[in-house]
């Protein structure tokens, strides 16, 4: 069973809680399918080619059709022109979406969540606040815990903690209602306060 590691004030180990026995048991496909459209819904799309229609000039015939002994031509703006357009080039047009209902977005959630609980990688904590604001006080709970990276979920997201961890490049700070799948497979560790990990199990 998928164990939380409990740290106290000090972000120190104080002892551990169980996530419901149902997070281990979903099959972890769903997790491959909400990555994979939520990695889709965020392509930036920038690949663009213009075809003959958006290709400005070539409307007159460049030559008369024969008696030059040379190919026959229409326009200068066709594919094979330099300065012509693309044939069957990418367009920005193209819709990448990919539909992930709402209960396998949930099963991705849980699936995510037993993952890092399994690693040893997901910390509860009763309060993760910085109030100085200071990027320097944030950075010390990640020392303490000797973590690569984190993400840090908070029950309600205040301005002094975002201002604090906003400019780690190491660290991400969300508020529980933006927790998904994504963010928690993408990060190595996740440390989220007692609260919200309380809201997020109850949704299931």
């Amino acid at each position: 069973m998928s164990k939380i590691l409990v740290l106290n004030d000090k972000f120190e180990s104080s002892g551990e809680i169980e996530l419901p026995a149902s997070y281990a048991e979903v099959n972890p496909h769903n997790l491959y399918l909400y990555v994979k459209s939520y990695l889709a819904g965020i392509r930036a799309n920038t690949a663009h080619t213009k075809s003959r229609a958006f290709v400005s000039g070539g409307g007159k015939k460049p030559w008369r059709q024969k008696g030059r002994g040379g190919a026959r031509a229409g326009s200068t703006r066709t594919n094979v022109w330099v300065g012509g357009a693309v044939a069957f080039g990418p367009t920005n047009e193209k819709n990448y979406f990919q539909k992930v209902n709402k209960k396998q977005k949930r099963l991705a959630l849980e699936c995510a969540l037993a993952k890092k609980a399994e690693d040893g990688k997901l910390f509860a904590v009763d309060s993760i606040a910085v109030e100085s604001g200071k990027t320097k006080d944030a950075a010390k709970i990640i020392n303490t815990l000797n973590l690569r990276d984190a993400l840090i979920v908070k029950d309600l997201l205040d301005d002094k903690t975002l201002l604090a961890f906003r400019n780690m490049a190491n660290c991400y700070v969300v508020d529980a209602s933006e927790i998904n799948a994504y963010l928690i497979s993408v990060f190595s560790s996740v440390i989220i306060e007692k609260a919200a990990l309380q809201t997020i199990t109850k949704e299931g």
